[in-house]
């Protein structure tokens, strides 16, 4: 698909083909004065309730619907949510799944894949590592590739959150989302194309786009960190930089305390367990990378809460 096509139209179809698959999930609208900040308007929407525990659902869905698969089913790499995710999708559709991860993943994210089904295998130390392993089974067997964000499928499922988030927010002003190969962003900056500003969140130890943004194309980074798993893929996908490039209107690089803070402040003021990648957009907020201006409008994304570690309180 062009970069015309994977617009609004694209993710409109997509979300009306993955809807009897996905939930929609909630928003809760707070002030930002709950978590010490300035007063303004906060949509948080809630896709940590997403099912597998995080939004990469919504495009393993859409690559398994809108791509037909052979008998050797489905083959994908993953820090742990999007294998957990297309484990998910490929057991509801009766499909076979082989998920390869690195060994930074969380147990949280190993034990969903398992219950749900899929042959997993431990693909060396990072994610580029379980890519390249993955690439070599799908060689092997047939198995259909299901990337995890470099893809056109995988954009237009992620953009479908941006299209339900408008509906139940359609007046926000800026969005914050976090980015690590760039699925959900580009979907996201698809969605809006410019009339919303969308604010891209890396760590620190991780700043896949804005190095590419810098570059102007994509960069090799060594990303580490305490959200590895979920936000260190190494670069930004080919597909997802041109969208990020026109429609993103910046990035925030937040460090690891500022992301455990943000995890921290989600469970004690609204109950809300994120894992380090799902709190990493708060964190911008939170920490001040970000100060919203007099009356904006803000909505940010929680991504994921595969994680065990709800002790904020010991």
């Amino acid at each position: 698909m062009t970069e015309i096509e994977l617009g609004r139209d694209a993710i409109a179809a997509t979300a009306r083909e993955i809807a009897p698959y996905v939930r929609r999930t909630p928003v809760v609208v707070v002030d930002g004065a709950d978590f010490g900040l300035r007063p303004f308007r906060l949509t948080v929407k809630l896709e940590q309730l997403q099912h597998a525990g995080s939004f990469k659902t919504r495009g393993a869905f859409a690559n398994l619907l809108q791509r037909p698969a052979p008998a050797a089913g489905v083959v994908a790499a993953s820090g742990g949510n999007h294998g957990a995710a297309v484990a998910y999708a490929a057991m509801t559709l009766g499909l076979r799944a082989t998920i390869f991860v690195p060994s930074i993943s969380s147990p949280a994210k190993i034990a969903r894949i398992r219950e749900y089904g899929a042959r997993l295998e431990i693909g060396g130390e990072r994610y580029a590592d379980a890519l390249a392993a993955s690439e070599t089974w799908a060689a092997e067997s047939g198995a259909l590739r299901v990337h995890a964000f470099n893809q056109d499928e995988t954009i237009l499922g992620q953009g479908t959150l941006a299209r339900e988030l408008e509906e139940q927010a359609p007046d926000i002003d800026t969005v914050f989302a976090a980015v690590g190969g760039g699925g959900l962003i580009a979907g996201i900056a698809a969605w809006y194309r410019g009339a919303t500003r969308v604010v891209g969140v890396e760590p620190e130890l991780a700043p896949q786009l804005e190095r590419a943004l810098a570059a102007g194309r994509p960069v090799v980074t060594e990303g580490s960190g305490i959200a590895a798993d979920s936000l260190a893929s190494r670069q930004i996908g080919a597909r997802t930089f041109p969208i990020a490039q026109r429609f993103v209107d910046r990035v925030a690089l937040v460090g690891d305390d500022a992301i455990r803070a943000a995890q921290a402040a989600l469970w004690q003021q609204l109950r809300i367990v994120a894992e380090p990648g799902g709190a990493a957009a708060f964190a911008a907020l939170l920490s001040g990378r970000y100060r919203p201006a007099d009356g904006e409008r803000v909505a940010v994304i929680v991504s994921g809460g595969n994680t065990t570690a709800v002790d904020f309180e010991r």
